[in-house]
């Protein structure tokens, strides 16, 4: 019976823009679970080297090309892979940008882009997923929110409004959908190993530094560890979860920090 509860075998999962680091890890676990997954890119350089991967691994993957901000192309599409693959049961919106800018000096053109992308956007696409999943009787929807859905830094002004937003979306999606058997939690990744990060991950670099001396666990996530709670999130394991930020962060927000006496 436990076993079952995280059996995701015939299921549809939508991830999007996982055609590459934590997005493509998240999509893996669900995939190895079980679940058929279609991933979507605004364009379709990566996408299809990314569902190329992810058939290399035994996965049955789709790739859709659609801009996530465009509400008309993202209704368009929810129907054409509804059509094609079949009914989306798991959404996780893990499309995102950055942009790392002083906050005197961005300007607002790239303020709102961050916001489109990283806030607007899942609400776009939960929107057009949860109507079939209402239909349905029920459904799971992962919003991917960060460290910055609690806390700000230096020069992401932008990113962390549009993650703390996104938490409370996370909350009202779950107040409002929960009735029809719809569970919407969010994942709060930390820092993690990936490609983006190799630079900085080296001895003596002093972000690297900090960030094994600021978590708790003494590392760098691997993009592995973000599939157990993507799985658990998918799975009828989480059924009676709603409106939960999963923090998947080693622990830094789980503690101030070490004093520098400390060792």
């Amino acid at each position: 019976m436990s076993i079952n509860l995280f059996d995701l075998k015939g299921k549809t999962a939508l991830i999007t823009g996982a055609v590459h680091g934590l997005g493509m890890a998240m999509a893996k676990g669900i995939g190895h679970a079980g679940a058929t997954i279609v991933v979507n890119n605004y364009s379709e350089d990566k996408l299809n080297d990314a569902v190329e991967e992810y058939k290399s691994e035994g996965l049955n993957a789709h790739g859709y090309v659609f801009d996530v901000t465009d509400e008309k192309a993202v209704n368009e599409a929810i129907a054409k892979i509804e059509k094609e693959v079949g009914p989306i049961d798991i959404l996780v919106n893990n499309a995102g940008i950055i942009k790392r800018t002083p906050m005197i000096d961005m300007e607002v053109a790239d303020f709102n882009a961050v916001i489109q992308v990283d806030l607007v956007a899942p609400f776009i696409v939960s929107k057009a997923v949860a109507k079939g999943m209402i239909e349905r009787g029920g459904g799971k929807i992962i919003n991917i929110c960060s460290m910055m859905s609690e806390l700000g830094r230096d020069s992401v002004s932008a990113y962390a409004a549009a993650k703390g937003g996104l938490k409370m979306l996370t909350k009202n999606m779950a107040t409002e959908w929960a009735k029809f058997n719809i569970q919407t939690n969010g994942i709060g990744p930390g820092y993690f190993a990936t490609s983006q990060t190799a630079p900085i991950r080296v001895d003596g670099h002093p972000f690297n530094d900090f960030i094994i001396s600021r978590t708790p666990a003494a590392r760098w996530g691997d993009p592995t560890d973000l599939q157990g709670a993507a799985i658990f999130l998918s799975s009828k394991a989480s059924d009676f979860v709603n409106g939960h930020v999963l923090y998947v962060d080693g622990g830094i927000l789980a503690t101030i920090g070490k004093p520098s006496n400390e060792d």
